[in-house]
């Protein structure tokens, strides 16, 4: 579903009935039947309980660095926003959420209702989806409109942008940060990465993330936010050319995010809740890094 952008599970199954490649791609002959969309729910539960997606995109960075297709020294972290399937129309008063409120005054109540939160103040604290609690209400950057949304953060290799961690968590605003240390935490204690430099954006210009990255001997490639002084990050880093050299091979994250939403789909999350969202995107990137490794290793 990822290597061919489809959108939905019911759309697969569809195809599959009648589509040689997917019937190719699961071993399956022409006379075969297919399967319901109802077995991706109950297989994908017991896959996220044993968290198969991380098994399976651990294999593949293996794979990978068994190719010396991966650096073992230079990284960059960012995080993006992956949009909750919930209605903001589902975004409503913690104290409100057990009262049929939204009827049409004969005690009917439509499935889709005209709300009007113009002058209600809305914040996480207060409010939540009926549909997804664990979306939270975010936005990316100043100036943009706030979504029920989780934050997804990645880590990838500066040789040839392939994703060596991600991890999807609640959009609470720091989660993005910490989220990245405890991936770093893995990669040099499970992965056994020697990382050297961690590149980054300047939304991790901050104390504390500079300082755990010097307490753990790597240095921080991160951009400076103007006007803010960070121990730990001054111009006896940012005037290197390493430093420059990491700054360069920043983008190569922004595309994996790219791929994430446009060919893989998850621009959106069809599933609800974090650990499912988790899954869809582990195995997008998993993909992604496939197709990666097909076209690097036959060049």
């Amino acid at each position: 579903m990822a290597l061919y952008s489809v959108r939905s599970e019911r759309q697969f199954c569809e195809q599959l009935n009648y589509n040689i490649l997917f019937r190719w791609f699961l071993g399956m002959d022409l006379s075969e039947a297919g399967f319901e969309r109802s077995v991706f729910s109950k297989n994908r539960a017991r896959l996220i309980e044993h968290e198969v997606s991380r098994e399976f995109f651990g294999e593949v960075v293996s794979e990978a660095r068994a190719r010396k297709l991966v650096s073992e020294e230079h990284f960059t972290v960012d995080g993006t926003l992956i949009e909750s399937w919930a209605s903001i129309k589902s975004f409503v008063s913690k104290d409100k959420q057990d009262k049929d409120d939204r009827n049409d005054g004969n005690g009917f109540k439509p499935s889709d209702p005209d709300v009007n939160f113009l002058g209600e103040r809305r914040t996480n604290s207060t409010h939540s989806s009926t549909t997804d609690p664990e979306a939270l209400l975010a936005k990316k950057g100043h100036g943009k409109e706030a979504k029920l949304a989780f934050c997804a953060t990645a880590v990838t290799e500066n040789r040839n942008g392939l994703v060596v961690e991600c991890e999807v968590s609640p959009a609470t605003g720091t989660a993005e940060v910490r989220t990245a240390i405890s991936m770093i935490d893995r990669l040099v204690e499970d992965a056994s990465f020697a990382i050297k430099t961690l590149g980054a954006d300047k939304g991790y210009h901050q104390k504390d993330f500079i300082g755990k990255l010097r307490e753990r001997g790597i240095i921080p490639h991160v951009a400076c936010m103007k006007g803010r002084k960070v121990a730990g990050l001054d111009r006896r880093t940012t005037s290197r050319n390493s430093y420059k050299v990491s700054q360069k091979k920043r983008k190569l994250i922004e595309q994996c995010f790219g791929f994430l939403k446009t060919v893989g789909g998850v621009r959106k999350s069809r599933l609800a809740g974090c650990s499912r969202t988790n899954f869809l995107t582990q195995m997008t990137f998993a993909a992604m890094n496939i197709l990666r490794i097909t076209r690097l290793s036959t060049a």
